[in-house]
């Protein structure tokens, strides 16, 4: 997960609602209005899932509207724009396992960021009760027995970035200014795109900074 900034709603959205007042999300009729809501997060995600960072292409093949807090049991937040983020589609992870279980930390928190820990192994490790069981409810690849396809997926992925900046992840890096170069790479957003996984590389390499 990274930190997500909520996007202004999408007008299509906010004029649906005036229309219809104490509707909920699935009564949403018009066509314009689930797009509009899918790609202004997806935009506002730099093209990446909101739980397992992976690519998303904001389309309806690949990515879906997400309520963070599940409509089953936050009826009245069913149309709250804060509370719908963009996932993807994979079976089994990220809105599939959701479901309609609470999720007690989410990338609407700033805490996701230091509560996940991500390895090179590509395994993800909660370092707080609360980012334990979201990574259980989400299926974020604590380890293979889980989601063995999002761990090796996620390994290979942040291996590619780092012999992309030059670092041999056998290897690692022990000079922080280096560390501090390739992390401002990785956090660079091109064409409105943040590279697939690139969160949890931040994760690693921020590890290996000297306390």
């Amino acid at each position: 997960m990274r930190q997500i900034e909520t996007s202004p709603e999408p007008s299509e959205f906010a004029d649906w609602k005036k229309r219809n007042p104490g509707k909920k999300y699935g009564d949403i009729d018009d066509p314009s209005v689930r797009p509009a809501i899918r790609l202004a997060n997806t935009k506002a995600q730099y093209y990446l899932c909101a739980y397992c960072c992976c690519e998303i292409s904001g389309e309806n093949r690949d990515t879906m509207n997400e309520h963070v807090e599940a409509q089953h049991l936050a009826p009245n937040r069913t149309l709250d724009f804060g509370n719908i983020v963009a996932s993807c589609k994979t079976p089994k992870q990220c809105d599939d396992a959701h479901k309609s279980q609470p999720l007690p930390l989410t990338p609407l928190m700033p805490e996701c960021v230091e509560e996940l820990q991500f390895k090179l192994s590509g395994r993800v490790e909660g370092k707080t009760e609360r980012a334990q069981e979201a990574i259980r409810v989400l299926n974020l690849g604590d380890h293979e027995k889980n989601n063995r396809a999002l761990v090796e997926k996620r390994k290979n992925l942040v291996e590619a970035l780092l012999w992309e900046n030059g670092v041999d992840p056998s290897e690692g890096l022990d000079d922080d200014d280096l560390i501090k170069l390739v992390l401002d790479s990785i956090a660079t957003v091109e064409n409105g795109k943040l590279r697939p996984f690139s969160p949890a590389l931040a994760s690693v390499l921020s590890a290996w900074l000297e306390p």
